[in-house]
């Protein structure tokens, strides 16, 4: 089970770190995940994080802005968000990645129930 949490109201140019915690302690095997939703659309990639922490990838929108970590000893996975704008706002979701470096949804699963991230211009 994933659980998200660290999300909230936020001015443009703020900064979230947003964590993910695992309650089984195979977290360390998986590689992860951050998605995000915004209302009335679909489901979008954020970053991916190898298991070891040693590789991660972005979508182009959070590239240089997003961090993607993990403490493997604590079975947590973080999103660290800078310079955050109006059009990152959504829910936004960890999940188990099942193909390393994928962007698509359905190759990720064990989806936690989601954080609010709000951002106000």
């Amino acid at each position: 089970q994933l659980v998200e949490s660290g999300g909230g109201l936020v001015q443009a140019g703020g900064s979230l770190t947003l964590s993910c915690a695992a309650s089984e302690r195979t977290f360390g095997r998986y590689d992860m995940g951050w998605f995000r939703q915004a209302p009335g659309k679909e489901r979008e990639f954020v970053a991916g994080i190898l298991w070891t922490g040693a590789k991660t990838y972005y979508a182009e929108p959070v590239k240089d802005r997003f961090t993607i970590s993990r403490d493997n000893a604590k079975d947590t996975l973080y999103l660290r968000m800078n310079s955050l704008k109006p059009e990152d706002t959504a829910i936004y979701y960890c999940a188990i990645c099942r193909v390393w470096n994928s962007n698509s949804a359905a190759d990720f699963d064990s989806w936690g129930q989601g954080t609010q991230v709000t951002v106000s211009s």
